[in-house]
């Protein structure tokens, strides 16, 4: 069992920055894969950044270049500093993990507004 609790969403104007956290508990076994994914209202779930245990990372090409996705496996913790906020940024920010790119576990999701 995963449990992953996100933090760090707020409310921030455009070209601001925020840094979201998530710290990941109650696995007995390695999270290979840690992440984050974006919706916002009436669209669909997309992948923001996801990162490997050996800091492999992969980014969505809207965001390439103003977030950097990093993790601390000592405390199965993930982060993503988001620079450069732009108003199409608004999402609710969904932190998640598997053993594999393919997501298994999800948090409740943060919300993060940028307004114009």
């Amino acid at each position: 069992q995963v449990q992953l609790v996100e933090s760090g969403g707020g409310l921030v104007q455009n070209g601001e920055s925020l840094r979201l956290s998530c710290a990941a508990s109650g696995s007995r076994y390695s999270i290979n894969v840690m992440g984050w994914y974006r919706q916002a209202p009436g669209k669909q779930r997309e992948l923001v950044a996801r990162i490997s245990r050996t800091g492999n990372t992969a980014y969505a090409d809207s965001v390439k270049g103003r977030f950097t996705i990093s993790r601390d496996n000592a405390k199965n913790t993930v982060y993503l500093q988001m620079n450069s906020l732009k108003p199409e940024d608004t999402a609710v920010y969904y932190c998640s993990s598997g053993f594999t790119a393919d997501p298994v576990y999800w948090g409740q999701g943060t919300q993060v507004t940028v307004s114009s």
